[in-house]
This record gives C-alpha cells, structure tokens and sequence, in this order.
C-alpha cells in the first residue's frame, strides 16, 4: 500500500460577498480534488485544540499524528530541525522574521510580515549582519528562506506572550511587542536591529528598485526541542517529506520522514507544483509514504488576495494533485489524502481554528464511502463526518481506513 497526503495550506476559508457566497475553494475549478471526494471519503478534520493558536505548527502536527496537547513546544524548534541547527536542553528557539514597518497617523504599523518577499539570498545578508553585531555566546541567528529565519538563545525565556506579525498586518506595533519574564531583552534584539537595518546596503538597493525593506526582526514562536517518536517506526514505514517551508520540513524530521528536496520550491504561489508531484510519485516506487505540502494558498490568504488564492487552489489541483492521480494507479494499492491544515481567512488575513475539509480515496473496494459531493467547505460539513481530535486522522489513514469508512458509512 501507498499512501500520499497533499496539503494546501491555509485552503479553506469562509464565503466571501465578493464570489456571490462561496469560499475560494468552492469558487476555484477544482476536478481532481472533486473527484477524492465525490468517488472516495469526504469530512472535516479539527486540527487546532482549544486554547491553542490556529498555527501552522499545530495544525500540522495534528495532521502527522501527534497530539499537539503533548508534543508542542513552540514553532521555532520544529525549524530549527530543518535548518540542522542542533538545540540542546537549554537553549531557546525564536523564529526571526524580516518585516516591513510603516507610519500610519502617528503610530508605525505592520505593513508586511514578509519584507516584501524578500529572496533568500539578500536576507541571508542581512542575517549575517545581524548575527555579526547582536550575536554573542548566548544568542546566536541562523538564516533561513526568504523572510523566514531563526534565533537560538542559550537559557533563554521560554514563557512568553508573543504575536506572530502575520496575525497584525495592518495594525500597530504599539503594545503587540514580547511580553513576560525575560521579554526585555528580546524587546532590546528587536530594537537594535532596527538600527542596524535602518541603512544596511540590501535594504540601499531595495529602496533604489521601489521594494519594501527589512525594517526589524520580529521574534515569536519561541520552544526548547520536542520529544517525538518517529511516525516511520511507529507505523514500520519508509516515508518523506516536500515541502519549500523549514517549518514543515522540521516536523517531519522529527516525524522521521525523509526531507525530499524540489528544485523551484519556493513557498509562495511561484513554487514548482508539479516537480513536487513528481518528485513524490519518484519517491513512491521504493518508499511507502508522502507528505507533500504548499504554501501558497495560505500566504493569499495573508495577503487578503481573493484572486491570487483561487489561483493558487487551482494550481493545486491541476499540478499536484491531477498529476499524483494520474501517475500513482502504476504504483500499486494506493490511499490519497487531500486537506487543508486550517482555514487562512481573506476576511481575516491569518488563520482560524475552525475545522477543514479532508478527502481520501482509495484503490481498496470498500474503502470509500462515495456520496458524489465536490470537495469544499460546506459539503464537508453537510457529509456530518468530523474527525476531532484532528490527530486521530493518521492512525485511521494508515491502519484502519476501513473500520473508519465502515463506521462513518
């Protein structure tokens, strides 16, 4: 058996006055994901437990299996995995984002918590700047992809308050900075790096060709390592990991997936769709299961970007997974996955807890329930089948798909 999970990240949402009440996803030309669901198993799956922020981090921990109540500790040390930046017991992650500031009527503001999608080579600049004049024996920055990037502080604060600067685009940086025991000195890094940026020769030359500027670091999602045993042994597979995001690729480090690396794979809605359907299809003559994750729905979402998301979905859907479709009946018995982690509201512009649509097919008779609904938010719902906690979804996927399908049916 195969098996294959594609994720789109931040690909439900709620339905907008502008496409006449539909979500982008229901308004997007979705056939393949359409025919998951209408030939095999259509639902919801919660992955955001109570009290916890609706991140990427927990939605997709669920999505592996992991109960978040047990295994999260912060975002950062997940990344901090994939960028093989080694964490002992007591250091302190920070995830480091490039972000843009702006004034607006007296207040500075938010204005973009990508830097203008900043490519990963001027930011690596700029990191190697800021590590050379912040850095110590106790801090430390490491560059990652694009606007994303890390900070590890030996014994640093671990409980904290702090916002992840997509959540406030568009608002005040007033009263939003890190709170609690041992924020100061991360509103001091913070600070300082200010200064630094204010005229450093990449932000020169962005301002030159009208680009936005790394104005700040902005310091969130702070973690010491997790303990996580191995999905790979817990289920005796070989598996692997695509994805363009540390973030994810981190988890399934920790998951014990290989990290299969696309070349084009950006994390935005430019990246190489169909080299990663490709190289999943690749990966699958020998291995035995995939995870294959884009980001770009979710950074449209971000963006408030209507159109750009419809087209992200659509690109989805015909170059990930129309071509897993099409490729994997050679491969043998195979179980598909189709979902989105969380919903990345356009009213909103950041995510929501609420549960999202999952789709499985299978090649087993008797593995699929097969109601003919098309893969969106509302005929998930209408199906009345929710898998909550959304951890539980990997054992079913993977043990008992049809003991799922049989009680659900």
């Amino acid at each position: 058996m195969k098996y294959i999970v594609l994720l789109g990240d931040g690909m439900a949402d709620y339905p907008l006055p502008e496409l006449q009440g539909k979500t982008p996803l229901h308004a997007a030309h979705t056939p393949h994901m359409d025919r998951i669901a209408a030939e095999g198993t259509l639902g919801l799956i919660d992955t955001i437990p109570a009290g916890f922020t609706p991140g990427s981090d927990v939605a997709n921990l669920s999505v592996l299996g992991y109960d978040p109540t047990v295994y999260h500790t912060g975002r950062a040390p997940l990344e901090a995995a994939s960028m093989g930046v080694a964490l002992s017991p007591d250091d302190v992650a920070f995830r480091c984002n490039l972000v843009t500031f702006a004034p607006a009527a007296g207040e500075t503001v938010m204005e973009d918590f990508t830097a203008g999608h900043i490519s990963s080579g001027e930011a690596r600049q700029i990191v190697e700047s800021l590590n050379a004049q912040l850095g110590s024996p106790v801090i430390e920055f490491y560059p990652g992809v694009g606007y994303r990037h890390l900070m590890v502080y030996k014994g640093g604060p671990v409980s904290l308050e702090t916002i992840p600067p997509h959540d406030i685009t568009g608002m005040t940086i007033t009263g939003r900075f890190p709170k609690g025991k041992g924020s100061e000195e991360i509103r001091r890094l913070m600070e300082r790096s200010q200064v630094i940026l204010k005229d450093h020769p990449v932000n020169r030359e962005r301002t030159a060709k009208g680009k936005k500027t790394s104005d700040s670091i902005w310091l969130w999602g702070e973690g010491r390592a997790p303990a996580m045993e191995p999905m790979t042994s817990r289920y005796g597979i070989r598996g692997g990991i695509i994805s363009a995001v540390d973030l994810l690729r981190g988890i399934g480090i920790y998951a014990g997936l290989e990290v299969l690396p696309v070349e084009g794979a950006t994390g935005y809605t430019d990246t190489n769709y169909r080299g990663k359907a490709d190289r999943a299809l690749e990966y699958l003559r020998e291995g035995d299961f995939v995870f294959l994750h884009v980001e770009a729905p979710d950074e449209m979402g971000h963006e408030g970007n209507i159109e750009g998301k419809i087209q992200a979905i659509e690109a989805f859907d015909r170059e990930v997974v129309g071509s897993v479709l099409e490729g994997i009946d050679t491969l043998g018995d195979y179980r598909v996955m189709v979902l989105s982690d969380h919903p990345t509201p356009i009213e909103l512009k950041t995510h929501s807890s609420d549960p999202s649509p999952f789709a499985v097919l299978s090649s087993v008779d008797g593995e699929n329930i097969g109601k003919g609904s098309p893969y969106e938010e509302a005929s998930a719902h209408d199906t009345g089948i929710v898998v909550s906690p959304g951890h539980l979804m990997m054992d079913y996927f993977m043990k008992d798909w049809r003991g799922f399908v049989e009680k659900e049916g």
